[in-house]
């Protein structure tokens, strides 16, 4: 009765409502539940007492299976049903525990517990405690809340990664399951080992671009991404093949010139323009330049197999005169007996004229015969009469014209490279060309392109533009440099064990401490661009993630796992394997100085050009040609590998913003027009009078 009594207590601090709501006695289980409406003045028990005698009456049933006056596990059990059924304090004013006990209250409405009324489950709830109530309800309110922030923010974090796994090159492996892309597995792996993986070198700076990349897809890329930025540039024009300067033989030849030429097909290029000019400079008869075979390129073709001979022979006819072999009488020489047999070893590089003069022509004169072997840059650009360099320039512009199945197979490629096609995906349909500098580099690659196909294609050509990228990071290259590129021991056992085969004098060097070291080399510059270095300077620039890109030398260091950085982030990327069938490719199995043939025209006719190491003979070759065809309207990348060098050493702390500024701001300053620059090529830097005409005398000022 104590309880009773705190209870009227406390129910008379309470308002009273005009109605009360207690429940009938369930009699069965279609009643179970309803509710019988009193008068406020009713007291429980007269109403209890005033029920018609038809009522039911039922048995007692105790509410959660509780015996009757447990209130303690009334309050356990209603507890663990997450609900209090309610009933107003006066209503149980007068009522016994034992009657209490009988009430039902799974039936109550969860609506009923308001302001006023009472729970026998909760007996000690009271306006206060409403208050600490509604406390807990407002801090379980902000705990819920921050969770569900946390959430959140896993949530936008997990999709970020998603996304970045995705722009980075994750893939579906063949049981359709994710896997993360090789060198993303490389920098996970690399934390417990504190050791990366060959070609994984800047996780942080990769991941930026990717984001750049994402948040630029909707914006105008740089104006002078895809242009000259410099009008000067449009005042030159090619004129190496005007004939007003007399460059004409005499009728008398002091012997003949042979030329063993080495290296590569730009190497090579470069020695038969030279050995046009010694031939020219003595006076004598150039015998059909041949081509070493090189261990490193394993290529058996001759100047036939690549350059129309016939020609090449009438095309200089006028100022040299060319055979294909030796006259009979002189082919069985031995020519190193007789001391005609001339090497590298005994002319020095970049030689004067006047070194062939007193050196060279006594013994063409004497044995009627002369033998260059090797012959790689073995004649100065400066001190040079002015005939010697125009005859370089008409030699390398004009008359070296590539066979047919070359011009065809590289006028496809271009074809495809432009073409609007289902191949590059609808997304990455390219930015449209610049028509005036196609049609002003199309007058060119008559010497490159077969001229069928290019008129065939003229709608195509003017499709979509594309970016020709010369990755120099083959392993001759790598080995090289005496660089390290991020593979460990293992890289530099791989690349220790080619330079003994293939360049042992430099292995000696290295063994006696006279090397630089390689972070020495890396510091000024020395190293060639990685592949991710030279994505990252891409992304930098502001080339959007669609953009065509042809990638020339693709036998790169590393394979496929070293590539998957810039092929994730430039997905259209592709390779003279690429864009040609395999059917087409045929002819040009295991011949390499024919594949690079392909390449050099397919960086030729790309609206841009960027090379990433400037002393390589097929970017300076390529960029000569660019500027010579190009009317100053074909651009070409030439990074300063020594300020990219200090930027990139930064990689772990710059942010991406300041990264791009100063990538842009170093390639922006290699784009200046100049004039070449003494003793520097003609076939790098062909604007000098000697290849180039100007159009008008203001801009020769302005140079």
């Amino acid at each position: 009765m104590a309880s009773q009594k705190r209870l009227l207590l406390r129910g008379d601090e309470w308002p009273q409502t005009d109605a009360h709501f207690i429940p009938r006695e369930p009699c069965s289980e279609e009643e179970d539940g309803d509710w019988e409406k009193l008068p406020s003045s009713s007291s429980p028990r007269s109403s209890a007492s005033s029920r018609s005698p038809s009522t039911p009456k039922c048995s007692q049933t105790t509410p959660y299976n509780l015996k009757p006056g447990d209130s303690s596990s009334s309050s356990r059990a209603a507890t663990s049903r997450g609900r209090y059924p309610t009933l107003p304090v006066s209503s149980f004013s007068s009522v016994d525990e034992p009657k209490m006990a009988n009430v039902d209250f799974s039936s109550f409405p969860s609506n009923t517990l308001s302001r006023g009324t009472y729970s026998p489950l909760r007996p000690h709830i009271t306006p206060g405690n409403n208050i600490k109530k509604t406390k807990r309800k407002d801090q379980s309110f902000q705990r819920d809340s921050f969770f569900c922030m946390l959430l959140f923010v896993f949530l936008f974090f997990l999709f970020d990664w998603w996304v970045l796994s995705s722009l980075r090159g994750a893939t579906v492996n063949e049981h359709n399951g994710f896997r993360f892309p090789d060198y993303l597995q490389g920098e996970w792996r690399w934390f417990p080992k504190f050791n990366r993986p060959l070609g994984f070198m800047y996780g942080r700076l990769l991941g930026l671009a990717a984001h750049a990349l994402a948040e630029g897809e909707m914006s105008v890329e740089p104006r002078d991404l895809w242009e000259e930025p410099h009008v000067d540039a449009s005042a030159w024009r090619p004129c190496a093949n005007e004939s007003h300067v007399n460059l004409s033989k005499t009728s008398h030849s002091s012997g003949y010139i042979l030329i063993s030429a080495n290296g590569g097909l730009n190497q090579q290029r470069v020695a038969i323009c030279n050995g046009v000019a010694v031939a020219y400079l003595l006076n004598a008869t150039l015998v059909l330049p041949r081509f070493l075979f090189s261990s490193v390129w394993q290529d058996e073709s001759q100047f036939g197999d690549i350059y129309q001979d016939d020609f090449f022979i009438d095309y200089l006819k006028d100022h040299v005169k060319i055979v294909k072999q030796l006259p009979v009488e002189l082919q069985s020489l031995d020519l190193e007996a007789i001391g005609s047999l001339v090497t590298d070893m005994d002319v020095m590089k970049e030689a004067k004229p006047s070194f062939y003069i007193k050196y060279i022509l006594p013994k063409l004169l004497h044995n009627r015969v002369v033998h260059f072997l090797g012959f790689g840059h073995r004649l100065s650009f400066d001190p040079i009469p002015f005939e010697m360099q125009r005859l370089r320039c008409k030699c390398n512009f004009h008359a070296l014209k590539f066979i047919p199945k070359i011009q065809r197979a590289a006028g496809l490629m271009v074809m495809r490279m432009r073409e609007k096609d289902r191949r590059w995906g609808a997304e990455f349909s390219g930015e449209d060309t610049n028509d005036n500098g196609t049609v002003s580099l199309m007058k060119g690659l008559h010497m490159l392109v077969d001229a069928e196909n290019i008129e065939n294609s003229d709608s195509k050509q003017s499709g979509v533009k594309y970016l020709g990228l010369h990755l120099r990071f083959e392993i001759d290259m790598v080995a090289y440099s005496l660089c390290e590129f991020g593979g460990g021991d293992a890289e530099q056992q791989e690349l220790e064990a080619y330079r003994k085969v293939h360049f042992p004098t430099l292995t000696t060097y290295m063994d006696n401490g006279r090397l630089p070291s390689a972070a020495q080399l890396r510091e000024e510059g020395k190293c060639p661009l990685t592949p991710e270095e030279a994505v990252l300077m891409l992304v930098a620039l502001g080339f959007k993630r669609g953009t065509r890109i042809f990638l020339a030398g693709a036998h790169i260091y590393g394979g496929q796992s070293r590539m998957s950085a810039v092929t994730s982030l430039y997905p259209n990327l592709v390779t003279k394997e690429d864009l040609l069938s395999p059917k087409e490719l045929e002819p040009f199995l295991n011949k390499y100085s024919q594949l690079a043939a392909l390449d050099f025209i397919g960086c030729t006719a790309a609206d841009v050009f960027a090379m990433t190491d400037s002393g390589s003979q097929l970017a300076s070759l390529v960029s000569g040609f660019r500027i010579y065809f190009g009317d100053g309207l074909l651009p070409t990348i030439r990074p300063n590998k020594r300020r990219l060098a200090s930027i990139f050493s930064k990689n772990m702390t710059i942010e991406w913003e300041e990264f791009s500024e100063r990538v842009r701001k170093a390639v922006n300053e290699s784009k200046r027009v100049l004039v070449r620059p003494v003793a520097r090529s003609v076939y790098r830097h062909p604007r000098c009078s000697e290849c180039m005409c100007i159009i008008n005398s203001t801009h020769e000022k302005a140079m």
